[in-house]
């Protein structure tokens, strides 16, 4: 992994629109790199779960605000069904 690269989570990879959007935050950045595989992979299933762009979009945007409060995993959500 190069220092500009963002990791992925333990089963999901880190899908391109969720990727861009935290590059474009040195603050959610941080955070992502700091945070352990498995709570990345919890972010990760819960933006790609969503059923419409419209949700996913908007989870993307709440994610980012989240991270940036410094939340380390999304909360009120039952979690990943994958791990």
């Amino acid at each position: 992994m190069t220092k500009n690269s963002l990791p992925n989570g333990t089963v999901h990879t880190l899908p391109n629109d969720f990727k861009k959007a935290i590059a474009s935050d040195s603050k959610v950045k941080d955070v992502w790199q700091d945070i352990t595989p498995l709570a990345r992979n919890e972010w990760i299933c819960w933006v790609t779960s969503a059923k419409k762009e419209e949700t996913r979009a908007h989870r993307i945007e709440v994610g980012l605000d989240k991270m940036r409060k410094g939340m380390r995993r999304p909360c009120c959500w039952a979690g990943c069904i994958h791990r």
